[in-house]
């Protein structure tokens, strides 16, 4: 199964690379993580929790990121097996930027074994699709705050004053709110981004 697409943010190239390579957010922004643990340089142990109708089940797995060319690209190897079945893929990530806004392109390639496989490729697309759009979302969430948090120490030390502390508070995510902001987002892109 192919999954490719594009994002794009209103942020600096350095701040959504920064992002996209922080297990913290990663943790928080991919749907249904309950545990992405560091076992090596760039290599992690997690936990999905993935209630998306006949692909529901709690998946233990490894990823590892590699061929790395910061701040523009990096290649992810994820491994997982659950109760439905297991999954094996791995996929790109792209990062250009032009006038303060960064592009995200995302390429991969999934096996897919056993009951989950049954579903259908359509049927696993389009909950792979939700699943990228929903981890996109949460990402925009997080690029957000950290651009407000640096925005609040630039103005501190533009006055003279102690900036706040770094990092910043993380921010909360709802998956019931990052799906409607999904979901909003998709109405924009059909209405030409108004």
């Amino acid at each position: 199964m192919k999954v490719d697409g594009t994002y794009i943010l209103k942020a600096p190239l350095e701040r959504v690379w920064e992002l996209l390579n922080d297990p913290s957010v990663l943790q928080r922004c991919i749907p249904g993580c309950e545990k992405l643990e560091a076992t090596g340089e760039d290599s992690f142990d997690t936990v999905l929790n993935v209630g998306m109708g006949a692909i529901s089940g709690i998946y233990n797995g490894k990823v590892k990121i590699t061929e790395k060319q910061p701040p523009h690209s990096y290649k992810m190897v994820v491994e997982g097996k659950g109760k439905p079945g297991s999954v094996k893929g791995s996929g790109t990530i792209q990062l250009t930027t032009q006038d303060g806004v960064t592009t995200i392109a995302y390429s991969g390639d999934v096996q897919v074994v056993g009951t989950i496989a049954s579903v259908g490729q359509r049927m696993l697309q389009g909950a792979a699709k939700t699943m990228v759009g929903q981890f996109f979302t949460a990402i925009e969430v997080e690029v957000a705050a950290a651009e407000k948090a640096a925005a609040a120490q630039r103005a501190a030390m533009e006055k003279g004053e102690e900036p706040p502390p770094r990092p910043f508070e993380p921010p909360q995510h709802r998956p019931l709110i990052i799906f409607l902001r999904y979901i909003w987002n998709i109405i924009k892109r059909w209405l030409g981004g108004k």
